[in-house]
């Protein structure tokens, strides 16, 4: 099922408080944090209304929301506190960690109070099996320990900066995505949260009863802390290769997501984006590009397809620092380097689907300009299919054209809830009886 292709701003779900409302939370919370804890100044309210939508032209020509309101705890367990006092006072509070998303997903539609949980960043335990750390600890420094200890992350963000919180609250895929699915199918095994409620505590939530809040922007519940799952640190060589055409490296990254062990990011693209890229003697400039992140026991196997695909190995690289390297150059970040380059210029659609291969050169004639940016998932193909901004229904059009060439489509140019919407909103309607924890989110 297609998400709505563009958000609209509506008042539907607005929580009926005022300024009166946010005076008084703000003297709560006071008391509770500390003059340090709390801030109304515009710098802090600008950087808390803030994410990674700038992205697309069509958020970025709305006014999303500004909050009244943010504040910064410290310790775990003041979180709870803080809930209770929102909530008496009718305040709606919108979490965020460092809001690396790239939808709208954690500014504040209707103002109110936002939840800063950046200095929650303590790991807390590592085992044979999961890594448990509060909502604030970023996901490069998680992957860090877990390498200090034999393990990795089953999988993490492409913008390793991001919270851990943040990740499981608004993000999705990842390095490890490949072998192991998106962020809620699996990947945690507990949380800590804390319902919108009158009595709110920390809740401990374990197994499949913890999974329900992955994903869900922060509606049903605010991730405090968690336990995500590790396994046993592999050899990895990150290797780059570079092709003549887009579609002999596409045709190289479609044969080299087969082979075993599994790749744990692997990503392509063609000159023109190449172009954009940062600086690297392992892009060269005129010629496509497929780098990814292999397993030392593939690397001959993955050489020998490279060669025999016409393409050539232009640098095998290792070390934690290299994999961190290529996976910021993954999913939305090739399109921010290409915008970059070219400001003012670009949008792009989220696209799945094995016919982004199979049918490459249809699918980027969809769009004027159209140009594909190649990620290998869990099973199938994904991809940032990039074209020339013209106006929205340039945009809403071309959905119907890339579905019937057998793509599917997500658009980021909307902040609804878009993972099982209806089983959310069930789940949000009794851990967060008010509608305070970011109101907005439902189409």
């Amino acid at each position: 099922m297609t998400s709505p292709v563009i958000a609209v701003g509506t008042d539907d779900g607005r929580p009926d408080f005022g300024p009166g409302d946010v005076d008084a939370l703000a003297d709560d919370l006071l008391s509770l944090l500390g003059p340090r804890g709390i801030s109304t100044l515009p710098r802090a309210l600008e950087r808390a209304g803030r994410d990674g939508s700038g992205m697309s032209p069509i958020l970025s020509a709305q006014d999303l929301g500004t909050p009244d309101l943010v504040c910064y705890p410290r310790t775990a367990e003041v979180v709870p506190a803080i809930v209770r006092a929102a909530v008496a006072r009718g305040v709606p509070i919108t979490t965020r960690g460092k809001g690396t998303g790239n939808y709208g997903q954690v500014i504040p539609r209707f103002g109110g109070l936002v939840l800063d949980m950046t200095s929650l960043t303590g790991i807390h335990e590592i085992t044979d099996q999961t890594i448990t750390a509060q909502a604030g600890a970023r996901m490069i420094n998680l992957e860090q320990t877990a390498w200090g200890s034999g393990s990795q992350l089953w999988m993490y963000p492409s913008t390793v900066q991001s919270t851990l919180g943040g990740f499981l609250g608004g993000g999705s895929a990842g390095t490890g995505t490949i072998v192991h699915g998106r962020n809620h199918e699996g990947f945690v095994t507990a949380l800590d949260v804390v319902y919108g409620t009158e009595d709110a505590e920390l809740v401990h939530l374990e197994g499949e009863d913890a999974q329900p809040f992955v994903h869900t922007y922060g509606v049903a519940g605010v991730i405090v802390r968690a336990s995500v799952r590790v396994e046993p640190l592999q050899e990895w060589r990150c290797l780059h290769a570079s092709f003549g055409s887009t579609r002999e490296a596409f045709d190289a990254a479609y044969r080299l997501s087969s082979i075993e062990p599994r790749p744990r990011l692997l990503s392509a693209d063609g000159p023109t984006i190449v172009e954009a890229l940062p600086a690297d003697p392992a892009f060269v400039r005129g010629r496509a590009n497929v780098r990814g992140i292999i397993d030392a026991r593939a690397l001959e196997e993955s050489t020998d397809l490279i060669t025999s695909a016409g393409g050539r190995v232009e640098a095998v690289r290792e070390g934690l620092a290299e994999t961190i390297k290529l996976s910021t150059l993954s999913y939305n970040h090739p399109t921010w380097w290409l915008q970059k380059a070219q400001p003012d210029r670009w949008f792009h659609m989220e696209v799945r689907g094995d016919a982004l291969v199979t049918r490459l050169e249809e699918v980027e004639k969809v769009y004027e300009g159209g140009m594909l940016h190649l990620e290998v998932g869990n099973g199938m193909m994904f991809g940032m299919l990039n074209g020339v901004y013209r106006n929205p229904q340039q945009v809403i059009d071309g959905v119907a054209a890339l579905e019937e060439l057998g793509v599917g489509v997500h658009s980021p140019h909307q902040w609804y809830v878009d993972l099982d919407a209806e089983r959310v909103q069930a789940l949000a309607a009794r851990t967060d009886p008010k509608g305070l924890l970011n109101p907005g989110r439902w189409m």
